[in-house]
């Protein structure tokens, strides 16, 4: 295992740690309550919400109105139960849970409002270490007769690819096996790029969506009342974290009805009969694990199922963030495409702006190269990639389902004592991905609420 024992942990913590720093609140102060408060109270002059588009900094105003004058009247003044609407199969209903708001001045919630990221770490150990636990509670469950089925699922996905015309696996892997630079480094990216890359993908996109829309947040390079980040703004960051947690989710359910062997195994020389006969034909090799490998800490432990090859999460969260970043709104002043003159055919082609042209790039490159790994070092088949690519779609067009959760959060806020800080954001023009209008949020004096 190697530096890879520590090293990608430590990469880990590093990037959680740093989101939470490059995502703080610079004008919130935790221990200066009376400054916090002061500050909040600035409103508009008549305190009314104008009609149309309001500018940046009324909206701002209006929305810091929200808060109350002094932190003696807050408990007062907020309810201690609020609703939230439950929606399962186009049945809908309200429910009433606990309005945490009550506990806006304890310490763990202005420590929350200062460092608003550590929400998203706590929702990403959440996510992970459920799925982790699940794949470790199958893990050491295992019997002999759920490895021989693992092992008849994946000879049974080969002759499929094989009928389909799709079976490049061995062509790949033989490919880089005689080119050894090119395939250490593709056994490091299997290895240690899946969790720091998602962590550092959640981490900017809450900066883009998130932080750098907040038009009374001072940032390098963004004048003061500008928003300039994308204009989805909070509810797409929102929107791919819960995709990313039902994406565990119905992985874990596949992969514990469905159990399949990763093509490396299958080369294991102590299966008798014609099935490890078959299985060591194809002459798969374990390139990770292996004396000269570049395996992780959290591919190689007794604790991690090595059936769960289908679906493929690697390639499933790799397309999940190129699609992410190929696809999101920019702001107005990176979205400006430039035309060029072609005399001799007499035509002029209009190219996407230079920031769009490396959003495509980046989307495309990183789920291709995330593919190849995956391939190469023979841990998944092509068609678990294709399950990784379904479950994705299916997470990210029914992502919502999780927010039936929201009462559950509450009462569990409401047990700690914990406010959770509700990010709002204004935009200026354009639709979120549910199609409301931003500009109509702002003009009613609304922000996105970041849930």
């Amino acid at each position: 295992m190697g530096v890879g024992a520590f090293m990608e942990p430590l990469v880990v913590v590093t990037l959680l740690f740093g989101g939470t720093w490059v995502n703080r609140n610079t004008r919130y102060r935790i221990f200066d309550r009376s400054r916090n408060h002061t500050s909040s109270r600035s409103t508009s002059p008549d305190g009314s919400v104008e009609s149309g588009r309001s500018s940046p900094r009324s909206s701002a105003s209006l929305l810091d109105g929200y808060r109350a004058s002094s932190p003696s009247l807050l408990a007062e003044q907020v309810p201690h139960w609020r609703k939230r609407e439950v929606r399962v199969f186009g049945f809908r209903k309200e429910v009433v849970s606990p309005n945490t708001r009550r506990f806006e001045d304890y310490f763990l919630s202005r420590l929350l409002q200062k460092f608003p990221f550590l929400v998203e770490a706590w929702y990403w150990a959440l996510i992970y270490w459920v799925y982790q636990l699940g794949r470790a509670f199958t893990a050491l469950t295992l019997v002999d007769e759920t490895v021989d089925v693992a092992r008849q699922h994946a000879l049974t996905l080969i002759h499929i690819e094989q009928r389909l015309h799709i079976f490049h696996e061995l062509d790949i892997q033989h490919w880089f096996l005689q080119h050894p630079f090119l395939l250490h480094w593709t056994n490091r990216i299997y290895s240690f790029i899946h969790i720091p890359g998602t962590i550092l993908f959640l981490v900017w996109l809450f900066y883009y969506t998130t932080t750098r829309n907040h038009l009374d947040l001072p940032l390098p390079n963004k004048p003061l009342g500008e928003a300039n980040g994308s204009p989805a703004g909070p509810r797409l960051y929102a929107a791919r974290r819960r995709t990313m947690a039902v994406c565990n989710l119905l992985a874990f359910i596949v992969f514990t009805l469905w159990p399949c062997m990763p093509p490396r195994l299958l080369s294991d020389p102590n299966v008798p009969g014609a099935v490890g006969k078959e299985a060591r034909a194809f002459g798969f090799v374990d390139t990770v694990h292996g004396a000269e490998g570049e395996s992780s800490v959290w591919t190689q432990n007794k604790f991690c199922n090595q059936y769960a090859a289908m679906p493929s999460l690697h390639f499933g969260y790799s397309l999940l963030i190129g699609l992410t970043i190929a696809s999101i709104p920019l702001a107005p002043q990176h979205r400006r495409s430039r035309s060029f003159a072609l005399p001799l055919l007499r035509l002029r082609v209009r190219m996407p702006a230079p920031r769009r042209l490396a959003c495509l790039a980046i989307g495309v490159a990183y789920p291709t190269i995330i593919l190849i790994a995956i391939i190469a070092t023979a841990n998944h088949f092509i068609l678990d990639a294709v399950a990784g690519a379904c479950v994705c779609g299916l997470a990210w067009t029914g992502n919502r389902v999780l927010l039936n959760l929201l009462p559950v959060e509450d009462y569990f806020l409401w047990c700690v004592r914990i406010h959770k800080p509700e990010r709002r954001a204004l935009f200026l023009e354009g639709e979120d991905e549910e199609g409301s209008s931003w500009e109509t949020e702002t003009a009613r004096g609304k922000g996105a609420l970041f849930q």
